[in-house]
């Protein structure tokens, strides 16, 4: 394992992209003729495939992927709850747009091709976009952190004002084992509740969100408060819990920060990142 995976990477300021990519009046990049829809695919699923792929490559730029395993969905358009996944085999690296699998809630998929899917995604994923509207981006990972915490007898912790957003959301699935079996579903949505956090025990990490950018932005606090609870304990010292009357009062202040916008607010930043590193998610 290289060390470096297990570092958040810095938002860098000086990583902005050039004059000639500045972002549209949403805080994206300006509009290319490249970024049209292929025919057959409209425009508002394109979208929605372009921001899916954007996710597995900053997974990736972040070090919370697991070779070809693990996977992100995102609800496609539509009254069928239909999703768009990952084709098992490929690294997150690699994953575009017009990659993505669009998949039936029994497992099917909508558009025939040459791609399968991983059959534990398939599992996870169809369980929580049919019981869960608002699930729009369903996110797991299998980071370093993550899985060490999720090991731990008393999970996350209050330790970080990190830990605190995400302790305001959170449930807790027991391990049964790699989720091949569809009789685990109603225990995985149970455990999920209405919540936006899901600590897998010895597995890993899942965040849900209204959008993929809102799943992104909680599995970053997640996993990055999971980094912090395992340094923090590395240490070797007596370690200081934030306070209930603090932790009743996190989503609130998360509201105020985030100034209403939650995930949303830092993903067009996040987009000109990985832009000015390779827009080749986009295809």
């Amino acid at each position: 394992m290289n060390p470096a995976a297990l570092e958040p990477v810095p938002l860098s300021p000086d990583l902005a992209p050039p004059a000639a990519a500045a972002p549209a009046g949403d805080g994206r990049r300006a509009a290319d003729p490249a970024d049209a829809p292929p025919a057959g695919i409209g425009a508002v699923e394109w979208r929605q495939r372009v921001d899916l792929a954007a996710c597995y490559r900053l997974v990736a730029l972040y070090g919370w992927d697991d070779l070809i395993f693990t996977h992100i969905s995102a609800r496609a358009p539509g009254p069928e709850h239909h999703f768009l996944i990952n084709p098992y085999g490929w690294m997150f690296s690699e994953i575009t747009a017009s990659s993505l699998v669009k998949v039936a809630l029994d497992g099917s998929q909508v558009d025939a091709g040459p791609h399968e899917i991983n059959p534990a995604g398939f599992m996870i994923h169809s369980a929580i976009h049919a019981a869960r509207e608002d699930a729009v981006c369903v996110l797991h990972v299998h980071s370093v952190n993550g899985v060490a915490v999720s090991a731990q007898e008393e999970g996350l912790l209050p330790l970080s004002q990190h830990s605190m957003f995400v302790l305001a959301s959170l449930g807790t699935h027991d391990y049964e084992g790699v989720a091949l079996e569809s009789d685990e579903k109603p225990r995985l949505v149970h455990d999920l509740g209405a919540n936006r956090f899901l600590m897998l025990r010895n597995h890993g990490l899942l965040t849900v969100g209204r959008s993929v950018a809102e799943a992104f932005v909680a599995m970053y606090f997640f996993e990055t408060a999971c980094m912090m609870q395992v340094r923090a304990q590395a240490g070797g010292g007596r370690l200081r819990r934030i306070g209930e009357p603090i932790l009743r009062g996190a989503q609130a202040q998360w509201e105020r920060v985030t100034q209403g916008a939650g995930g949303g607010l830092a993903w067009p930043a996040l987009l000109r990142r990985l832009d000015a590193i390779d827009p080749g998610y986009r295809r």
